[in-house]
């Protein structure tokens, strides 16, 4: 399986950025997908996840009613939209799908200045 992302960047607090991961190779067998988020110094943060099987998407409380992530199980991708970013949002943006194994995107930056 192969994530590859795209959409990171620097914007201003208040501003929107969609992320989008597209996925790859063997994608039956999805048991859960999802974004993680790492800020420096901090700990990797899963903030938006669904497990297919059920459908239900969670969300870190840090970024419920401004992230909104979906999946195109057609397309094989995830988008992460991320509406009225904060300069707490400034993290390494990681794409994730689990079958057997956790697969990972490369990581994408987001930078959110005041």
């Amino acid at each position: 399986v192969r994530l590859v992302e795209s959409g990171g960047g620097t914007v201003r607090a208040g501003e929107s950025l969609t992320l989008t991961c597209t996925v790859s190779g063997t994608t039956s067998g999805i048991n859960a997908c999802g974004y993680y988020r790492q800020a420096p110094g901090a700990q990797r943060e899963l903030i938006a996840a669904v497990v297919p099987a059920v459908g239900n998407i969670h969300y870190a409380d840090s970024v419920k009613d401004r992230f909104i992530f979906s999946r195109d199980p057609v397309t094989n991708t995830m988008t992460l939209e991320m509406n009225r970013l904060k300069p707490e949002d400034t993290a390494m943006y990681t794409c994730w799908v689990a079958t057997l194994f956790d697969n990972w995107g490369q990581g994408t930056q987001v930078t959110v200045s005041a």
